[in-house]
């Protein structure tokens, strides 16, 4: 089947539906990234099967580790208890993700790995990374441009340090820590404002000692040295960055009551939710249980009259991909939603800020934009636009359910990079209701 160049949604009655999320990306990358680097075999069950988790595969199988996929999300890694030098160029796609944390793992081996991606992942700066691994001793030679993908990594004979982010970023924090796995003496991060804490927890699972200290409100991660991991099972529960994006329509598409099934409810990714209840929304969490170590449950979403607020800055490390879903969702919020200290999203798959200002300008809605952030005026949303994604999924999909409760369709090009996050989307959209399909 050939992915079309442009999708239309158009508006939507009603929607309505009990859907199950797709598997948690950044668990998914990790729980392969690990099973690589341990000795025996971890089975993954649940695992996210996009493109970005895709490229993550191929490269365990490239740095030594047997991959298999036994069924639908059900995967198989047997590792060698390290990684060996790859013999291919390890191209991760649009998975920035999946680069860091591999580079990350790569430094702690006495390997050479050249990294690349597509032209989006190019983009993307990685000196945030490769930075405190220099420090630890790794090199990295920068064959275009420093501080942009292609690199050569050169691994082996770390050293330990104590690193103190400016930014909450778990890929920073996880590519240290596993490089820490390897390296001499205790490595430690130290986070102004808590980030992600799914490395911390899946090397416990895999048999490492991690200690976590609270600190304010951040956290001190110290992991010691000399750690061999060891293969274990891996449920991956629903991606809550995923599960937005039918909550979403079911919250602004009057009428409409949608179900998430099985959605992670870690306290780092569950900001989004929370922002949305200090809107307004009806949105509850039933069945709440345990899956892969994780908190978990189901969320409803009903249409909402929404309002607008101001989201708290410190919030943003639990949901920074989730402020383009959230300013589209503000869009029909009665009042101004102001939206500020979001600088990150400037260097995700896109300068996602600009674009979705574009996006929701073009589609009749009043938004002030900022250095560090935009202002979202809620009310009628006309829409009728043809919007700019620049390949990024999540600028796709917001602007897609926008067009389920404008006055008219929206339409978004280069549709085929949904599928980096979220194989099914559209499908999945369909199944409730929605009429989303080739422009």
């Amino acid at each position: 089947m050939t992915t079309p160049s442009q999708l239309t949604a158009r508006p939507a009655r009603s929607l309505a539906g009990v859907v199950r999320a797709p598997g948690d990306k950044s668990m998914s990358h990790r729980a392969l990234i690990f099973g690589a680097m341990a000795s025996g075999v971890t089975e993954i069950e649940g695992l996210l099967e996009g493109d970005d988790i895709l490229a993550t595969g191929r490269a365990a199988a490239a740095f030594g580790a047997r991959v298999e996929r036994l069924g639908d999300g059900h995967w198989r890694v047997e590792g060698q208890g390290g990684l060996k030098s790859p013999a291919e160029v390890i191209d991760c796609g649009n998975a920035g993700t999946g680069v860091r944390l591999l580079m990350g793992a790569a430094a702690g081996y006495p390997i050479q790995a050249r990294f690349d991606g597509d032209a989006s992942l190019r983009k993307r700066p990685m000196k945030r990374v490769t930075g405190p691994l220099a420090s630890m001793g790794a090199r990295f030679d920068w064959l275009a441009d420093e501080d942009r993908l292609p690199v050569r990594v050169h691994g082996g004979a770390l050293g330990a340090i104590d690193y103190v982010q400016s930014v909450a970023s778990a890929q920073v924090k996880s590519a240290i820590l596993l490089a820490g796995l390897n390296a001499s003496g205790v490595t430690t991060v130290l986070e102004p404002e808590k980030s992600r804490d799914h490395t911390e927890r899946m090397l416990r699972a895999f048999g490492a000692e991690v200690g976590v200290e609270e600190i304010g409100e951040g956290w001190k991660v110290s992991l010691a040295g000399g750690q061999p991991l060891k293969g274990t099972f891996v449920a991956v529960p629903g991606d809550p960055s995923s599960a937005a994006f039918p909550l979403a329509a079911g919250l602004v598409v009057p009428g409409s009551e949608v179900t998430v099934e099985g959605v992670m409810l870690n306290l780092q990714r569950t900001g989004l939710f929370q922002t949305w209840i200090d809107m307004g929304a009806d949105l509850t969490i039933s069945n709440r249980r345990q899956a892969g170590g994780e908190d978990v449950g189901d969320i409803t979403a009903r249409y909402s009259q929404l309002k607008g607020i101001v989201v708290p800055e410190a919030r943003a490390a639990s949901m920074i991909d989730e402020y383009p879903i959230l300013s589209a969702t503000a869009a029909f919020a009665d009042g101004r939603t102001i939206m500020r200290g979001i600088g990150e999203m400037r260097v995700k798959e896109s300068d996602r800020i600009a674009l979705m200002v574009a996006g929701l300008q073009a589609c009749g809605v009043q938004v002030e934009e900022e250095p560090e952030g935009f202002t979202v005026t809620g009310g009628p949303v006309r829409g009728g636009a043809n919007v700019t994604t620049h390949s990024d999924h999540r600028i796709a999909m917001s602007h897609l359910i926008l067009g389920l409760a404008a006055a008219e369709p929206v339409t978004v090009d280069e549709p085929g990079m949904i599928a980096t996050s979220f194989p099914g989307f559209v499908e999945m959209m369909n199944r409730l209701g929605a009429a989303i399909g080739e422009a």
